[in-house]
This record gives structure tokens, C-alpha cells and sequence, in this order.
């Protein structure tokens, strides 16, 4: 479980954002565990990239862009387009 989420739920759904440097390993360990859309940030100034646990398996959604407040939008975006919100 990652110890360091914040959640944006200014809007329905809330997404976990994951800090910068933390293995996908741990972020697919959290979403099994949890639940919980997150939206990891981008190393070395690359794109957002969403996930979150569908019909017991990890969905991705890449390429939400390299601003944060933008990737939360496009990710909600996502989720509500796949039934997720």
C-alpha cells in the first residue's frame, strides 16, 4: 500500500495521486489492494499516465499530458467513458 496518496475529489470520482519515483510495482500492489483510480506523475518530465482495477485486472490509461490538473480531467474523462465513475 503507498503511503504517500492524496486524493483530488473535488469531483466524483476521486483519483490518488501518486507521487513522483515510486515503482509501478508498488502502484499495482495498491490498486489490487485498493481500489482506487490514481494518477501517477510522469518522470522526467513525461505525460501522466492513469490506472485503476477493472473486471479483476489493471487498466491503464496513458498519455494524459504533463500538466497535473489537466490529467486529472482527462483521466475523470476516461473513467467516466469505461463506467468507472
Amino acid at each position: 500500500m503507498l503511503d504517500d496518496v492524496e486524493y483530488d475529489d473535488r469531483e466524483a470520482p476521486a483519483i490518488g495521486l501518486v507521487p513522483a519515483g515510486v515503482p509501478w510495482e508498488e502502484v499495482q500492489n495498491h490498486i489490487k489492494i485498493q481500489h482506487d483510480p490514481l494518477l501517477v506523475s510522469p518522470a522526467d518530465g513525461g505525460q501522466y499516465v492513469g490506472a485503476f482495477w477493472a473486471d479483476a485486472r489493471m487498466v491503464v490509461a496513458e498519455g494524459l499530458g504533463s500538466d497535473q490538473e489537466e490529467a486529472i480531467q482527462e483521466f475523470r474523462e476516461f473513467l467516466r467513458d469505461h463506467g468507472e465513475a
